[in-house]
């Protein structure tokens, strides 16, 4: 684990202050929610929370088909990290942080579907760029985002497959 050389106390309550830089660092949001649990070390540690990434081998699948079905590479993000990729090396993709556009998109609750001549849009360092992309709905919060990657527009039955993608996997995580 690495040091910070940041001290906080515990109040009364027993509440404890992340700071500001470990929390612009870490992308730690008012709202979010930490998983906490501890070492053998006798380490208490607080681990961002991900629905998304808590069903990483069923997303993965998931992305597995929707690529195949849309015959383009697919992306399946939590708020912060690609958790599942299919069409592409995943051993490139995974775990990796996604963009700060993407990140916006995606807190916005908005769709993105590319235009020609439009700038393009990269869900991640040195990732191939969105050709779609919507948001993973969950109890009405964004807990990530489903998207085809590609050169060209999408057609209308890849936006759809975007779309019915992001819709079963925020159900998912409801029940």
């Amino acid at each position: 684990m690495k040091a910070t050389g940041i001290v906080r106390r515990i109040d009364d309550l027993g509440r404890i202050v992340i700071p500001k830089e470990i929390r612009k660092t870490m992308r730690i949001r008012e709202g979010d929610a930490l998983e906490i649990f501890t070492s053998s070390e006798g380490e208490v540690v607080f681990k961002k929370y991900s629905p998304v990434g808590e069903m990483a081998g069923f997303v993965g699948r998931y992305a597995e088909v929707l690529s195949r079905l849309s015959g383009l590479p697919a992306l399946i993000c939590d708020r912060d990290h690609v958790v599942a990729a299919a069409g592409v090396p995943k051993k490139d993709l995974l775990q990796r942080r996604i963009s700060a556009s993407l990140e916006q998109l995606t807190d916005a609750r908005k769709s993105y579907s590319r235009e020609r001549g439009a700038a393009p849009l990269q869900p991640a360092e040195g990732c191939e760029a969105v050709c779609v992309s919507y948001p993973i709905l969950s109890d009405s919060d964004v807990t990530g985002s489903v998207m085809l990657l590609g050169e060209q527009p999408p057609t209308e039955v890849q936006t759809k497959l975007t779309q019915a993608a992001a819709s079963f996997l925020g159900k998912q995580m409801e029940s």
